[in-house]
């Protein structure tokens, strides 16, 4: 694992594949909620992914899940978009994102991806007590990146 200060949307637009931190809760119109952080960003560049996520989820859980045609992954955070981040939600969520990144018969490989501090932004987490839970999961294809926009 490595750590940076970048742009994420910056990186995504020279090809970089992306994860962006999430949470599980789906509103009666059936998308995600993504009202903050890089998920809002998200949102406001593909108006099409809240209610994809939102059929994913409902339909797999709030899981880790890949965007192929964007080189985009959801990252869950949180349960509910007005919780704070449960750390045990991110260790998972490593280990999901990890499995993917890793697994040739999951799809096209994915050389590296850039993920923000998971956790630490609306989360309410601290970065200094969420590295030491995921950095023994990821391999040197995953950046941590202190997003700068």
């Amino acid at each position: 694992m490595h750590e940076k200060t970048a742009d994420l949307w910056d990186l995504h637009g020279i090809g970089a594949w992306v994860a962006i931190t999430t949470n599980g809760f789906v509103k009666k119109n059936g998308e995600a909620v993504m009202g903050r952080g890089v998920a809002r960003e998200a949102a406001q560049c593909f108006e099409w992914l809240p209610a994809q996520l939102g059929d994913r989820i409902r339909d797999a859980g709030n899981h880790v899940h890949k965007f192929s045609t964007i080189r985009l992954f959801t990252f869950p955070v949180k349960h509910h978009w007005h919780d704070p981040a449960d750390p045990d939600l991110i260790v998972r969520s490593a280990k999901e994102l990890a499995a993917w990144i890793r697994d040739p018969g999951a799809g096209p490989s994915t050389p590296r991806v850039y993920l923000v501090r998971p956790g630490c932004g609306n989360g309410q987490l601290r970065w200094e007590d969420v590295k030491p839970l995921i950095a023994p999961i990821f391999d040197d294809r995953v950046v941590i990146v202190e997003h700068a926009r």
